[in-house]
């Protein structure tokens, strides 16, 4: 469906700009597009590669295995299903630090991971387990250091690129905790139905 409004969007500017007789400002804002786009990928490339290299660093490490002792209760606590020591588990963690740092493309293969491996434990294959769908709420809402912003801000000049650090924490924590409150009531009143 985006697909398509975002086509009309396309052909609706261009037949816009067709009926005014000025086609070329299509071509000129398609390629400026293009270069502003380039520009921003690469001037991002050193800040995704600085905080995947300390992830990565922070595995080799033992930081991760560290971390997940540090919150194990409280993944025992959302995550009552999971088997203390099992993959999932490091998964889930270094899924939640990737998205944490702000750095969705580095939580992605993380977050996949963490669902194929609580998928072995998954009883019923084709529904979703109780802790897949926490895991998913919990994936959707993080709590965010919006890194990549930062970035963005600072490539564009901005005088204080961390000003919205606090306002996205304080966002992201709402959000967060919404989501957990809200799967634990959705799994009682699932459980209370089966009853």
């Amino acid at each position: 469906m985006v697909n398509y409004i975002w086509l009309g969007l396309i052909l609706f500017g261009i037949l816009t700009a067709a009926a005014q007789g000025d086609i070329d400002v299509v071509t000129k804002a398609a390629l400026d597009g293009a270069a502003t786009a380039v520009n921003t990928a690469l001037s991002l490339i050193a800040i995704m590669a600085f905080w995947l290299g300390i992830m990565k660093v922070a595995e080799a490490a033992g930081f991760i295995e560290f971390l997940a002792k540090l919150v194990r209760p409280l993944i025992r606590l959302l995550f009552p299903s999971l088997p203390p020591k099992h993959p999932a588990v490091g998964a889930i963690m270094m899924n939640l630090s990737a998205n944490f740092l702000g750095l969705g493309n580095a939580a992605t293969p993380m977050g996949l991971l963490a669902m194929r491996e609580m998928q072995t434990l998954n009883r019923q294959p084709d529904v979703a387990s109780e802790a897949m769908c926490t895991f998913l709420a919990l994936n959707t809402s993080c709590v965010t250091i919006p890194t990549t912003m930062i970035g963005i801000r600072a490539i564009y000049g901005s005088t204080e690129p961390a000003a919205i650090v606090g306002t996205t924490l304080f966002a992201t924590t709402c959000g967060m905790a919404v989501a957990i409150l809200v799967d634990r009531c959705l799994r009682h009143l699932y459980a209370v139905q089966e009853r």
